[in-house]
C-alpha cells in the first residue's frame, strides 16, 4: 500500500483584503522528502508555510499535514511538526541547554527523555561545548543551529523551515545545509523549506518555484534546469542593447538579459562557441556555465529573483 503524503495541498489560498497573497497552491510532499519552496520575497512563501503550520487559516482550499487537516485538526498537527521561523525565538538570557530544556517541558517529555534528546541535539549541531553559554554570546550561525536543534527535540515527522539561512554568511549557510541533509538521511525527517536563495536548493529532492502566489514550476532541480539546456553561454558586456541583435543573428536564439550582460541556453556550448568569436573581438567576454534554478525562474517569469 502506498504511503500517504506527509503534506497534501489542494487549491490552497489566502487573501488579505483585496490582495491575493497565495492564489491556488496544489502539491504533495512525500514522507522523508527534502522539499524546497522557492521564490523571491513577497511571492507567498511565508504565508503558505504559516497556513501549513496552522498559524494562519486559509481563505480557500485545504491542506493535510502529518495526516491531519490544518483547520479541523490543528492541535494534532502541531504536535507532529517542528517549525523554525525566519527570526529566532530563542531566549537570549538563557543558556543553550536551558532553551532546549524549556522546549522539552512544553512537549511534556520526561526528565530522562529530555536529557537524552538535548544531548543528541547539541551533538548533532556541534553545540556541545557551548551548552552552558548564554545564547546572547552566540554568533548568528550558532543561534540558527540552536533554533534547528530545538525544532527537532520532539522528533517531529515534518520540519518546516522558513528562510533558515537568512542573514548568515556563506560558511554558516553551508553548515546549516549539511545539518538539514543529515536530518533526512539519518532520521527520515520530512523537510519543507522556503528560501529566496535559489542556488541553495540543489540538494532538495524536489522544488516548487513560486511567483505572485502561484507555483510556476515543480520538479527535481536537475530536471527543471534541463528544460533550459545543458549549458548556459554568458556574454559579459556593458553594451547589452548593442549585442542583442548580433547574438540573435549569430546563433538564431533569443538572448536573455542578465546582470552580467546576456545569456543563451544550448544543449552543447562547444558547437556554438566558434560562432561567437566576433563578439570577443568587440570587447565582450564569453563563458560557459551550467543553468541554475535562478535561470529557470527568470525564464518562467521574465524577471530576476531579487526584483
Amino acid at each position: 500500500m502506498a504511503q500517504a503524503p506527509a503534506i497534501a495541498v489542494a487549491g490552497l489560498g489566502r487573501d488579505y483584503g483585496r490582495v491575493r497573497a497565495v492564489d491556488a497552491v496544489d502539491l504533495d510532499v512525500q514522507p522523508g522528502e527534502f522539499f524546497g519552496f522557492l521564490g523571491p520575497n513577497g511571492a507567498g512563501k511565508t504565508t503558505t508555510i504559516r497556513m501549513l503550520c496552522t498559524l494562519l487559516q486559509p481563505s480557500r482550499g485545504e491542506a493535510r499535514v502529518a495526516g491531519g487537516d490544518v483547520v479541523e485538526n490543528a492541535l494534532d498537527v502541531r504536535r507532529k511538526i517542528g517549525v523554525v521561523f525566519q527570526e529566532t525565538t530563542l531566549d537570549l538570557d538563557l543558556t543553550a541547554e536551558e532553551n532546549l530544556r524549556f522546549c522539552t517541558r512544553l512537549y511534556g517529555l520526561s526528565r530522562r527523555d529530555s536529557k537524552a534528546r538535548i544531548d543528541e541535539a547539541l551533538q548533532l549541531f556541534g553545540l556541545e561545548e557551548r551548552r552552558h553559554a548564554r545564547v546572547r554570546s552566540f554568533s548568528g550561525g550558532m543561534r540558527r543551529a540552536l533554533d534547528l536543534a530545538r525544532g527537532i527535540l520532539h522528533r517531529p515527522s515534518i520540519l518546516f523551515l522558513d528562510e533558515p539561512t537568512l542573514g548568515l554568511d556563506p560558511g554558516q549557510r553551508r553548515r546549516i545545509w549539511a545539518f538539514l541533509q543529515k536530518l533526512t538521511r539519518e532520521h527520515g525527517t520530512t523537510l519543507f523549506l522556503t528560501t529566496h536563495y535559489l542556488e541553495e536548493a540543489d540538494p532538495c529532492d524536489r522544488v516548487a518555484i513560486v511567483d505572485h502566489g502561484r507555483i510556476v514550476a515543480l520538479g527535481e532541480p536537475a530536471e527543471l534546469k534541463r528544460r533550459l539546456g545543458h549549458d548556459r553561454v554568458d556574454v559579459r558586456t556593458d553594451r547589452a542593447e548593442e549585442f542583442v541583435p548580433r547574438l540573435r543573428e549569430l546563433t538564431g536564439l533569443e538572448p536573455q538579459r542578465a546582470q552580467h550582460g546576456l545569456s543563451i541556453f544550448v544543449d552543447d556550448a562547444s558547437a556554438i562557441l566558434p560562432s561567437l568569436l566576433p563578439l570577443t573581438a568587440d570587447g565582450a567576454e564569453v563563458g560557459v556555465t551550467r543553468p541554475t534554478l535562478e535561470d529557470v525562474f527568470v525564464d518562467l517569469t521574465g524577471r530576476e529573483v531579487s526584483l
